[in-house]
């Protein structure tokens, strides 16, 4: 009888994933879309659309709440920008797009993005490479 089996375990131990998920959701939230395997991004997915709905409540409670899970400089980006643009949205704050499978060890790519925010991470992809 499987019970209590509401995260994926990712093949590492519980303070790993939890450090891993902190930095996909940093880096999900610095740069708008990341590439990383499928399995972490759907687990990113369940990890960062809940911190996403306590942004849009925008209220200290949900700060705090949120700032256990991630670090200071992420969880004010995420009040400051993410939150207010997905104010008026109901769920569904990020998209899984398939990519294929890596050539060494044939693991399932994907890349993860916020909805809303293409034109913001091509803008922001292209300046970092004209840099």
């Amino acid at each position: 009888m499987a019970k209590n089996n509401k995260h994926r375990k990712l093949g590492v131990n519980p303070s790993h994933r939890r450090a891993m998920l902190m930095n996909l959701a940093e880096n999900l939230i610095k740069h708008k879309r990341i590439k990383t395997t499928d399995s972490r991004a759907k687990a990113l997915r369940e990890y960062i659309e809940p911190l996403i709905t306590k942004a849009k409540k925008g209220d200290l409670t949900s700060r705090r709440m949120v700032l256990r899970k991630l670090h200071k400089d992420a969880t004010q980006t995420l009040f400051d920008e993410i939150g207010p643009a997905f104010a008026d949205r109901p769920g569904g704050y990020t998209r899984i797009i398939k990519l294929g499978f890596r050539k060494d060890d044939t693991a399932s790519l994907s890349l993860i993005e916020f909805v809303d925010f293409e034109g913001i991470a091509v803008a922001e992809n292209e300046n970092a490479d004209s840099e």
